[in-house]
């Protein structure tokens, strides 16, 4: 299969191979994520909760301590005191200074007598109030009948909220009431307390959920809250509700005053969870950022491993193919072995032949003839063509007999002349001229000739190739000390510097494909370093290049 045949099952794989291993990175890290800041909100959520719980709860119990303090002061003043002696005026004044000067803050804003018909027969306080009769009122019934009232907030003569706290005695002349007024101002600070951070609310709502103290952001005291209160139980109750801006309010509350106040703490999520956000968001900017990571990571990795991969089918290929090739070539360089032997066979009649033509010629009887000079001048071409051609089968036959080194006594003038004329006709037909400068004084050295003359027939087909078409190529050999050195020169295209580090590569080659091995040079290389020499070249691109061959000069043993 070629290697653009299976490019596209190189993109199939790469893409199941990216998809596969982001799926398996994607899937553990979202969950990972999605399961950490599940469990996060749920912690934060829970703090929070817990948090609302508790200030309901200690809260509510400061706001008990509150009322049952200040009662207890009442219970004491009437347990502790005739009513003839409270209603005396200095009397019930002298008693609420004592109170206020040993408790500060107590909030006791003042203090009255009330007989059994509601009559106001003693005041101490900021007001004009001696004299007013509370029997219409509805906390004077209730404190007659249960011993111990807590009013709700209400306006009263004063015209302004406030709630009392009131206790009854008796005596021979029946029950009567201590009244205290208790200041809204302490009891809402105390109240307020409980308020936490920036959207943190605390107040107190009766039954029918009328404020009792003010809220923080909305509403007045005595107006109507709005909360159903049904939600809310004994203890410290939660509740969880979405407001008009569609944040998170959560509830909790705690009934105080026998179940007739309800202590409301309400806190908004937004602002609280503002920490568990900024970790969400940096939550998911890391699972971002890994994941992008991962992609541009997978998808580099992926494409490099695959495009090596890709490199190494093809050069698998492309050595396949040379091997075929040279396959091929050594096929063939066995097949032009057996053609040579069999053209031996008619050339050698053919020359015979010629000189027994030429003998007869001789004859007085053909001399005499009016053709002779041209059957003469015909047997001589004959003759010289059928040398020429004996030249050739016989250079092929040196060329191919053996590859294994064998030492003969080398001219390496005659080599290359030999050479020349197996690759001459090639040449012309390109219109490439062969010069040939060859040192004349030579010295015989003992080498492989059948080796030799692969080397430069390898060197002057690649010139040939090099040049393609109307170029010369320049042969010549020189002695230098104890070495010869034969150059072989073209006018062709020249090597590029990136290409000329692979020349002599195994099937590296800058032909199109189908038209070289790569192994010529390859194998020159080899087989000249095993003759003790080396190849070197020059090369200018556009200007052509130069192969020197260096030879030691190694003298033949005497036979």
């Amino acid at each position: 299969m070629e290697i653009y045949v299976r490019k596209p099952l190189y993109r199939k794989l790469q893409k199941r191979i990216i998809m596969i291993t982001l799926l398996v990175c994607f899937i553990p890290l979202i969950l990972l994520g999605g399961i950490i800041y599940y469990q996060f909100a749920n912690v934060y959520k829970e703090k929070i909760e817990d948090q609302v719980k508790y200030k309901a709860k200690s809260e509510s119990n400061a706001v008990k301590i509150f009322l049952k303090e200040r009662t207890s002061i009442l219970s004491t003043i009437v347990d502790t005191n005739k009513f003839d002696f409270l209603k005396q005026q200095d009397n019930l004044f002298n008693v609420f200074e004592v109170i206020n000067h040993r408790a500060d803050n107590l909030g006791i804003v003042d203090l009255g007598i009330i007989d059994n018909t509601g009559q106001q027969l003693a005041y101490a306080g900021p007001y004009n109030l001696k004299g007013l009769n509370y029997e219409e009122q509805p906390w004077f019934n209730e404190v007659m009948a249960k011993g111990v009232y807590i009013s709700d907030v209400f306006m009263g003569f004063r015209k302004m909220p406030h709630f009392i706290i009131a206790v009854s005695g008796y005596d021979r002349s029946g029950k009567w009431i201590l009244r205290a007024t208790i200041d809204s101002d302490i009891f809402n600070r105390l109240v307020k307390t409980a308020q936490t951070g920036r959207t943190g609310d605390a107040y107190i709502i009766n039954k029918e959920g009328i404020f009792q103290t003010a809220p923080r952001f909305t509403g007045k005291i005595l107006e109507n809250s709005g909360i159903d209160i049904t939600t809310l139980g004994e203890e410290a109750s939660f509740e969880e509700n979405k407001n008009t801006d569609g944040d998170t309010k959560y509830y909790a509350g705690a009934w105080l005053k026998n179940n007739e106040w309800l202590l409301v703490i309400s806190q908004e999520t937004g602002r609280e969870m503002s920490g568990l956000f900024a970790t969400r968001n940096l939550v998911v900017g890391i699972i971002l950022f890994g994941c992008l990571a991962i992609v541009i990571t997978t998808v580099f990795t992926t494409r490099t491993t695959l495009n090596r991969l890709a490199e190494a089918d093809e050069g698998i290929s492309e050595l396949n193919a040379q091997l075929i090739q040279s396959d091929k070539l050594a096929a063939l360089g066995k097949m032009a072995a057996g053609i040579a032997h069999e053209v031996n066979n008619p050339l050698a009649v053919i020359g015979e032949k010629a000189g027994w033509m030429k003998d007869l010629l001789e004859d007085e009887e053909f001399q005499e003839s009016e053709n002779f000079k041209e059957y003469l001048t015909s047997i001589e071409k004959i003759e010289h063509h059928v040398e020429r051609a004996r030249k050739i089968t016989h250079n092929m036959l040196g060329f191919a007999r053996r590859m294994e080194p064998h030492l003969d006594d080398v001219d390496l003038n005659e080599i290359l002349i030999q050479t020349v004329e197996l690759l001459e006709s090639h040449a012309r037909i390109n219109n490439i001229e062969i010069q040939k400068d060859l040192q004349e004084d030579l010295p015989v050295i003992a080498s492989d000739q059948s080796q030799l003359q692969q080397v430069f027939m390898n060197l002057i087909n690649n010139a040939i190739d090099a040049i393609g078409s109307n170029g010369s190529i320049e042969i010549k050999t020189s002695r230098v000390k104890s070495n010869l050195i034969i150059s072989i020169k073209d006018n062709g295209e020249g090597i590029s510097a990136e290409q000329q580090r692979k020349v002599f590569d195994p099937f590296f080659t800058t032909k199109a494909a189908g038209k070289g091995t790569g192994l010529g040079l390859s194998v020159s290389f080899s087989l000249i370093e095993k003759m003790g020499g080396t190849i070197t070249f020059e090369s200018k691109k556009t200007e052509g290049t130069t192969f020197h061959v260096t030879l030691p000069v190694v003298i033949p043993e005497k036979k």
